[in-house]
């Protein structure tokens, strides 16, 4: 019963949050454009705020851990070409790589620190999981739905060019960037500057649990069904149950082993949908995915910790 509770003492608040968004947007007090902006001023500021924070008060060289960042960065690659190859049940082309990126792609940042943060009061190895994740995220993106476009384009250098600007400019991998920097130089944090920072920081995590619950469209979870369906399955069942069982192997424990079940079992990130779209592709199979996956994680992440918890994992 005690490894219950924890396992809900850490979930339900984090997605209760998320209804709090829901909910406001239904009563008005939350219009599209205020998420769109709310969204922004999360990825643009507050969680780069927070990531810097995180990493800039610590000895880098004490948090650093060769083994667990490429574990994330292996496992991350080995389940994007898993995908892809399964990826060929389709007869339908168009969907592949929709169906390829909405299979792979965590909310690792949002959903991700805000998790580890509920069970251990901070952001903990989220960081390195996102040096190791987040920058092959968008790569292979980029590289998925521009081979895979329902007109068959292909890429040109200019949007390779693009693609590299917009990993080295994301304000997530700045932040990261920013904080380890900070910590290798052991530059001193002022009180002044260290409250100012920590009241930006501790924006990011509601600010965007809300953020991801305004944006929820209950009736887009319906559309394209089966692919839908498929990926969230492989999203928060599968790649969790391929993968943990090698990190518990490899001897990962505690957040270490609650950041790798985040990035392979979390819900498919809201991104996904904007890339796609943004990239010559229909977004239906996606935004679907996205639904399913934020609506299914509530029980699955549960379930998961609750398995970690009762064997004495985390």
């Amino acid at each position: 019963m005690d490894n219950l509770i924890f396992s809900l003492n850490a979930t339900l608040p984090v997605f209760l949050t998320m209804i709090l968004g829901w909910f406001f947007r239904r009563v008005g007090l939350m219009d599209e454009s205020f998420v769109n902006k709310m969204n922004r001023f999360v990825f643009q500021a507050a969680l780069p705020v927070l990531v810097f924070e995180d990493l800039a008060t610590v000895d880098f060289f004490e948090v650093w851990d060769t083994k667990f960042v490429l574990f994330c960065f292996l496992a991350t690659l080995i389940s994007i070409l898993g995908v892809t190859a399964l990826s060929c049940i389709w007869k339908d082309r168009t969907v592949r790589g929709e169906f390829i990126q909405a299979s792979y792609r965590s909310s690792a940042a949002i959903l991700g620190i805000a998790f580890i943060q509920n069970i251990y009061g901070s952001a903990g190895m989220a960081p390195l999981m996102i040096v190791a994740t987040v920058p092959l995220y968008n790569v292979m993106a980029v590289v998925v739905l521009t081979v895979m476009k329902p007109e068959g384009r292909k890429a040109d250098s200019a949007l390779m060019k693009q693609t590299v600007k917009g990993i080295l400019t994301n304000p997530i991998i700045l932040g990261i960037a920013a904080g380890i920097l900070w910590s290798l130089l052991k530059l001193p944090m002022p009180v002044i500057l260290e409250k100012t920072v920590k009241n930006v920081a501790s924006l990011a995590t509601p600010l965007g649990l809300m953020a991801m619950g305004a944006s929820f469209e209950m009736r887009q979870a319906g559309e394209k069904l089966k692919p839908a369906v498929t990926a969230a399955v492989i999203k928060l069942v599968l790649l969790a149950a391929l993968f943990l069982p090698v990190a518990v192997f490899l001897g990962f424990r505690q957040e270490k082993l609650v950041a790798i079940l985040v990035m392979l079992g979390s819900a498919t990130t809201v991104s996904c949908y904007i890339m796609a779209r943004n990239m010559g592709h229909e977004g239906t199979l996606t935004s679907s995915t996205v639904m399913l996956t934020t609506l299914g994680s509530a029980f699955t992440l549960t379930g998961w910790l609750y398995l970690l918890k009762s064997v004495g994992l985390i």
